[in-house]
């Protein structure tokens, strides 16, 4: 006997302000947000002006907000998050699946059938085998480096390390073409966002192995890649294969896209502003703090959205290496760190808000403390030093901090450096390239002492997907490693599978809460700021609410695609 678990019990609501996707309340009422004016039509080309290129085409690789916006474009799974416009933007639901999953009454065993019609790129049907087949890749030692969550609830043999180095996994069950069975380690009652993730993406038996999607794809939505220049230019093109009538949120209004890409963000901000030729096409990252007070006047504010936070910026710490495996060293520099600079750095108070906790304050599971205050939140230099000459680091110690090449990363790290000075440490910053940085950092071989990263919800705003991949020392991995403080602690990772386990939501909700605070005694990560951001689409541009982790593309079009 099976039941159905309906999204509205998984979608989380939250009092607050959130726009768009893993976030709740309604995308275009949100408080201070909004969407471009105009209804969008069918044809043109949309123009996104980007600083990096994406980390990989593949999705079983790439991992962020930014690629896992343009893997909505091209890619299809047997559930999705609903579309950035909806009434609740963060409900689960069925994608190439009839209906959500079907779950045994043991929650270990769930259910689902494919929708008719289904086609990839090159017109080969899309099958139940193809669905595992590509679902099995995320297992793989060197591809299946994205989403960490189809390996830590699939259950699956310990020795298993994909289709390409072991073959079928046998508790992924196909037995028909349309019907596609999983069994669970444990039972998972969000499974339905699980299948969500970009990585749960069919592709045809045999394909994918090696390096042969790092620059190409097999694409299942309604976009194909017509043509990939790394470092430059990315253009999709209509995949004739798609079909409409099967698709509930993809709306793919554009015939085009067309991603320009390693621009200075400074001459992106230029270019948005005077919106000319193609560019009353294009849509492009949050504004620079350097660039507000020039988008003031009326016409510009008109254009002007803003999406508020619900990722929290902070600095992780290796608690692998010394001096970061004691705790009160990692306790001394959340003493110390003078947060109202970082938080100046960041674009000051219109753009960012000083984070405390591990949770924002959005996301269902905040608990409001602050374990290391300080007057105006510049820091306490006091309480450090006296850690550190506890530690016996009366005379201070140096320590290698890795970043991104963008400039509010390296405003935001050189604020932490002159906080640090104050104690006797030296930071010195290890610059890397954006479109690698996750990638090096989530591979602890590469990790140098700490990082400066940013963490948002990948369903529902929910922080259990805040705590558990930030902190459980089960999940540490020798690639695509998001616990960056590689923190194993026994008591944290005990209390994360407890609470994961919880019938009543409203209990597990508190919990993540006092475990934030738990955590935070730890000191793995030093919470910096929350980031807000304001965006200045094209005068052209229609259906577009952005969202300071990832905007949902597939609903954005063109008010006037003559002009496109």
């Amino acid at each position: 006997m099976t039941k159905k678990l309906k999204t509205g019990a998984i979608a989380l609501t939250l009092a607050g302000v959130m726009l768009a996707t893993a976030c709740s309340g309604d995308a275009t009422e949100a408080s201070g947000g909004g969407s471009a004016a105009g209804e969008p039509q069918s044809g043109g080309t949309v123009h996104m002006l980007q600083t990096a290129d994406f980390s990989y085409l593949d999705p079983a690789r790439g991992w962020d907000g930014g690629v896992n916006a343009f893997y909505r474009l091209m890619y299809r799974g047997l559930t999705m998050q609903a579309a950035g416009d909806a009434e609740d933007p963060n409900a689960i639901v069925p994608d190439l699946a009839e209906s959500l999953g079907e779950v045994s009454d043991d929650g270990l065993t769930w259910t689902y059938t494919l929708k008719d019609d289904l086609f990839f790129d090159n017109g080969d049907p899309i099958t139940s085998a193809e669905m595992k087949y590509g679902i099995s890749r995320a297992w793989d030692p060197d591809i299946g480096i994205g989403s960490p969550y189809l390996k830590s609830v699939i259950d699956a043999p310990e020795d298993y390390e994909g289709p390409y180095v072991s073959g079928d996994l046998p508790t992924i069950e196909t037995p028909d073409d349309k019907t596609i069975v999983f069994h669970l380690k444990e039972p998972f009652p969000e499974f339905d966002n699980v299948l969500a993730q970009p990585n749960a993406a069919p592709f045809p038996e045999g394909t994918g192995g090696g390096d042969e999607f790092i620059n190409d794809v097999i694409a299942s939505g309604p976009y194909t890649l017509e043509s990939y220049t790394p470092g430059s230019s990315i253009e999709l093109v209509r995949n004739e294969y798609w079909d409409a009538d099967t698709d509930d949120v993809r709306l793919a209004y554009p015939d085009a896209w067309e991603f320009e890409i390693g621009i200075d963000s400074a001459t992106i901000d230029e270019r948005m502003i005077a919106g000319q030729g193609t560019d009353a096409n294009a849509i492009a990252s949050k504004i620079g703090s350097a660039t507000l007070p020039r988008i003031q006047t009326p016409e510009l504010q008109e254009r002007a959205i803003t999406a508020p936070a619900y990722c929290t910026t902070y600095m992780s710490m290796n608690t692998t290496k010394e001096p970061f495996d004691d705790v009160r060293v990692r306790q001394a520099i959340n003493w110390a760190i003078d947060r109202s600079a970082v938080q100046n750095a960041s674009g000051g108070t219109q753009l960012a808000e000083i984070a405390t906790t591990i949770i924002p304050d959005a996301v269902s599971g905040h608990k409001d403390f602050d374990l290391y205050p300080s007057e105006g939140n510049t820091g306490d230099a006091e309480e450090a030093t006296a850690l550190l000459a506890e530690a016996g680091l009366e005379d201070g110690f140096e320590f290698t901090l890795d970043i991104r090449n963008l400039p509010v990363a390296q405003a935001q790290a050189e604020a932490i450096q002159q906080s640090l000075e104050q104690i006797g440490v030296t930071v010195n910053l290890n610059v890397i390239d954006a479109s690698i940085y996750y990638e090096t950092i989530a591979t602890p071989s590469k990790q140098n002492d700490a990082a400066i990263t940013g963490w948002c919800p990948d369903w529902a705003s929910s922080a259990s997907t805040f705590i558990p991949p930030l902190f459980d020392g089960a999940v540490i991995t020798d690639r695509g490693n998001q616990n960056l403080a590689q923190l194993d602690d026994e008591a944290i990772n005990e209390r994360i599978a407890e609470i994961q386990t919880m019938d009543d939501r409203d209990a597990a909700i508190a919990a993540w809460g006092d475990l934030d605070e738990q955590i935070m005694e730890l000191a793995p990560i030093a919470p910096l700021v929350l980031e807000n951001g304001i965006f200045l689409p094209g005068e052209n541009i229609a259906g577009y609410v952005p969202n300071t982790s990832m905007t949902d593309l597939t609903i954005v079009g063109l008010e006037d695609p003559s002009k496109g």
